[in-house]
């Protein structure tokens, strides 16, 4: 009996080997630290190698490489290894054998990847309620996005203070008007440092253009899994929201392309 075979390009990734750039961060999704155990997380970090023929590349940047195998498997080339959801977020996957009651958590089918050329948005298909859904009875009604997280850099003592005076004076104005409080968005309460809301309690679609920002000096980025539902669509057509969820595919050659200039004809 022949294997499953998946077309690829079908899926709109390239044949043969290719890297996944983000188009908001200008890093490359990679395994982390180009580790091989199962759950290893990806992440996105600079590219290592700035050449995509085969032959000029160093195998130290495989962990940036990435295949679609005869399934339909997104797979990572310096291991072999599959790419999974777990959470939100993306790890390596080791085959594990089927156990019952099946799927669940441990032994599940591999999430399917789609790329859209004209969106460049990259898509994940589940056969089966992911294990971060809110609502596992409308799960099939959502649609899930890779997106690139943005991480701002540290504010300085000057600032944070500048902000806590700020909202010390401005709770002071609405206690003697008697003016109501609105309620403050997961942004301000962040920003204003009324609670110490750490950045992944934020929800995406929650998320304002100043939460956005991404100055860090940091190097690392991180990819999650975005769940968008029917109903939360009008939230996600922000452009600021949309460049982190557009990808690039990089295919590597696997020669340098060879170009010939024509001789003009001597004949009459």
């Amino acid at each position: 009996m022949s294997a499953l075979h998946v077309d690829t390009e079908s899926l709109g990734f390239p044949i043969g080997y290719f890297s996944i750039k983000s188009v908001a961060t200008g890093r490359l999704l990679e395994v982390y630290r180009n580790e091989t155990n199962d759950s290893s997380p990806l992440a996105l970090w600079p590219a290592k190698e700035q050449f995509l023929v085969e032959a000029l590349r160093s195998p130290d940047a495989d962990n940036q490489v990435f295949f679609v195998d005869s399934t339909g498997a997104l797979c990572s080339r310096a291991s072999g290894h599959a790419i999974d959801i777990d959470g939100e977020e993306l790890v390596l996957r080791h085959r594990r054998p089927i156990s019952y009651p099946f799927p669940n958590e441990f032994s599940h089918p591999l999430p399917q990847f789609s790329y859209d050329k004209e969106t460049q948005q990259i898509s994940i298909t589940f056969s089966y309620p992911p294990n971060f859904a809110n609502s596992p009875q409308d799960w099939a009604e959502n649609t899930y996005l890779l997106a690139s997280k943005p991480r701002a850099r540290p504010k300085s003592v000057i600032e944070q203070a500048t902000a806590f005076f700020s909202t010390a004076v401005t709770s002071s104005k609405s206690m003697l008007s008697g003016v109501g409080h609105n309620k403050p968005t997961p942004d301000q309460v962040f920003d204003n440092g009324d609670i110490d809301l750490r950045d992944d309690e934020i929800l995406d679609l929650d998320r304002s253009e100043e939460g956005e920002v991404d100055n860090s000096p940091d190097l690392l980025r991180l990819a999650r899994v975005v769940t968008v539902s029917p109903t939360d669509y009008d939230k996600t057509v922000a452009p600021y929201k949309a460049l982190r969820r557009r990808w690039e595919l990089l295919p590597l050659r696997a020669t340098r392309a060879q170009y010939h200039a024509r001789k003009p004809s001597t004949s009459n």
